[in-house]
């Protein structure tokens, strides 16, 4: 078995960024601005997706977004 050695100069990686909630730019819950802040976009286009995914797939991006703002909360 080898052994295993660490150097100094080694150091643990980190997540930089964190998913949450938005609610101060929110205007439901969060889910749609949160998002948008995670991946650095416009939170109008995450919107646009969910509204067009909520039509097209007969709602089942509604109970995405409701899981969403339960587990991220």
């Amino acid at each position: 078995m080898s052994e295993l050695k660490f150097r100094e100069d080694d150091r643990a990686v980190r997540p930089v960024r964190s998913f949450g909630l938005d609610r101060d730019n929110g205007k439901l819950m969060g889910v749609c601005s949160g998002i948008a802040r995670y991946f650095g976009i416009d939170a109008t286009w995450v919107r646009l997706g969910f509204v067009a995914g909520a039509l097209l797939g007969f709602g089942s991006f509604i109970l995405i977004y409701l899981a969403i703002a339960l587990i991220a909360d």
